[in-house]
């Protein structure tokens, strides 16, 4: 799919996941709840770092696409590296490597360490870098209608402020994990899921995603899951425009409608 998509999927995922946590009797503080949306927003494009055209490569200038190109180049390596003979050739890493749940668990597990051990700093690196992604997929033709520079001032001011608010006794801060030490270890799981869904997203798609590897299928270690090839569609297609995108938008507000108790 289309960095758009991703970004609507990962914030409806997390709001479904309120709701969730609602309905079972614990919910979300109000902070958690958009905080976790926005994050899940952004790293829902996460997984694309192998693509040096997606959204996410635009997002930070020269350096996001200079990342682009050094994973691109890593992630074909290991395919290259840990293919079987039934795995097809390739020339590039595109949805390999980043679009397996193993990178999503390490990605999701190297934020929680960040957050817990970088204390403050590391929680407002994690929230500025997934915040500027939220608003380059949410805010897809705002941000590229405006300057770099203004995007970044406005993730670098709103994550500077969600911090402060989060900060403040009850607002989730300690939120699921309530030893001492271990503030902000919860923000690892946003970054889990918007990956999850990315990956779940591209696997509709016709390439379909390897999102098991490196568990063998089929006497393939990098086999594409997906539904049937009839029920696939090409990334862009009016089906994830006019179809997944509004269902998105509709499945995230009620989520979140009912995750504050408004349903």
């Amino acid at each position: 799919m289309m960095g758009p998509a991703h970004s609507l999927s990962g914030a409806a995922a997390w709001l479904g996941v309120g709701a969730a946590t609602a309905a079972a009797g614990h919910p979300m503080p109000w902070p958690v709840l958009v905080v976790g949306a926005l994050i899940c927003a952004g790293a829902a494009l996460a997984p694309d770092l192998d693509h040096k055209s997606a959204t996410i490569s635009r997002a930070f200038g020269p350096l996001s696409k200079g990342v682009c190109e050094v994973v691109d180049k890593i992630s074909y390596a290991v395919y290259k590296g840990t293919r079987s003979k039934k795995d097809a050739r390739r020339t590039g890493g595109h949805r390999t490597l980043t679009h397996t749940w193993l990178w999503a668990v390490l990605i999701g597990g190297g934020a929680s360490l960040l957050a817990v051990t970088a204390d403050r700093w590391g929680v407002l690196a994690l929230l500025f870098v997934h915040l500027v992604l939220a608003v380059e997929g949410l805010l897809w033709r705002a941000a590229r209608m405006s300057s770099d520079v203004l995007v970044w001032l406005l993730g670098a001011t709103s994550a500077w402020i969600l911090a402060g608010v989060l900060d403040q006794p009850g607002n989730g801060a300690n939120w699921l994990f309530t030893g001492t030490g271990q503030e902000y270890l919860w923000l690892g799981l946003p970054i889990v899921l918007g990956a999850l869904v990315h990956d779940i997203g591209d696997a509709l798609t016709v390439s379909g995603c390897p999102v098991l590897w490196p568990l063998p299928i089929a006497g393939k270690r990098w086999y594409p899951i997906g539904p049937p090839k009839a029920m696939r569609f090409r990334a862009g297609s009016w089906v994830e425009l006019k179809v997944l995108m509004p269902v998105f938008i509709l499945l995230g507000g009620f989520g979140g409608a009912s995750a504050l108790g408004f349903i």
